[in-house]
């Protein structure tokens, strides 16, 4: 994994590592994250902007999972860039190498981007969204930030247009604002089932669509990342048999208001 820290050449250095991309091939289309009829939604549009939003600030590490993923899917095996903002990195920590191959990523296809500043973040994100090299693009932020202005979301949505590559803007401690992106999503973490002999069970998300540019149907979807399939899928069904819930219930009886099952 490359690491590139914000300085003030910080731009400069990332357009020389884009340019080396480039030569080495970096248009490749491979054949990304594969897609079935398991997936727990269609895939997302390339090209242009999605906004990803923590449910709660405890949800950072999520929503950040949640973009890589979502990243890696529309990278199709090209080099994904990531920038991220120090706040984020404070809050929800850092990037930890064993924890990316877990989830998939070889960390060559990766080059991180950590910035002081939301200002930089931005021109990180442009400059990597016009390489025709890069495959996605995730931005994580922390807090609200006058940055993260109509026009600046415009300009980013362009520039992914402009390169053909995918941002995901991943925000914690932020309400949703108005933007221009192709979707808004909130995104929270959620409890995973162990696996066979009690092993850790796969990253576990809950996912709400809030919002799909120019309308659209919108729902919340729970969520495993498989890291073999390097996709997205619905949880196991539970082994063993359910008891259905009544279709009705007796009325309570008298005096029982205020009882609690034990």
């Amino acid at each position: 994994m490359r690491n590139t820290y914000s300085r003030p050449d910080a731009l400069a250095a990332l357009k020389t590592r884009l340019k080396a991309l480039d030569r080495a091939g970096g248009h490749r289309v491979g054949a990304g994250a594969r897609k079935g009829k398991d997936d727990a939604f269609a895939p997302v549009a390339k090209g242009v902007l999605h906004d990803l939003y923590a449910a709660a600030p405890a949800d950072a590490v999520a929503v950040n999972a949640f973009g890589l993923g979502m990243a890696l899917g529309a990278a199709a095996e090209r080099p994904i860039v990531w920038g991220l903002h120090e706040m984020m990195a404070q809050e929800a920590g850092r990037p930890h190498g064993p924890g990316l191959h877990e989830m998939g990523l070889s960390p060559r296809d990766l080059l991180l981007v950590r910035t002081r500043d939301i200002q930089t973040l931005l021109a990180v994100g442009e400059e990597a969204l016009r390489s025709p090299a890069v495959g996605a693009v995730l931005l994580s932020a922390w807090g609200e930030a006058r940055a993260f202005s109509l026009t600046a979301s415009r300009r980013l949505a362009l520039a992914a247009e402009t390169g053909g590559g995918t941002l995901f803007l991943a925000r914690a401690g932020a309400l949703p604002c108005p933007s221009a992106a192709e979707t808004r999503w909130s995104v929270a973490s959620c409890i995973s089932e162990p696996l066979e002999g009690g092993a850790p069970g796969r990253p576990s998300f809950s996912a709400t669509l809030l919002r799909r540019r120019g309308g659209g149907a919108t729902g919340t979807w729970i969520m495993e990342w498989d890291r073999e399939q390097r996709t997205f899928r619905p949880p196991s069904p539970l082994s063993g048999g359910v008891v259905p819930l009544a279709a009705q219930r007796p009325a309570a009886a008298p005096g029982a208001v205020g009882r609690r099952a034990a």
